[in-house]
């Protein structure tokens, strides 16, 4: 009953860990920031930009968590 309890166990985690690498992030983009204000999460977006960190980026107000997050 043990070997057959941690064969299952290693299984579903296993399972679990492909699914969760599988499944593809709602925004596409890599998270690259979180900022209280707008201005700054702009500024380090454009900063990106100009140090060819990234090409675009784009900051999006998330309500539930109040903070702007930067995706580039």
């Amino acid at each position: 009953m043990r070997k057959a309890r941690a064969v299952l166990v290693s299984a579903a985690v296993v399972l679990g860990t492909t699914l969760t690498i599988g499944a593809a992030p709602a925004h596409a983009d890599r998270l690259a920031g979180v900022f209280r204000e707008h201005s700054d999460c702009e500024r380090v977006g454009t900063q990106g930009v100009n140090q060819d960190w990234w090409n675009d980026y784009s900051c999006e107000w998330e309500g539930r968590y109040r903070y702007y997050f930067l995706y580039a």
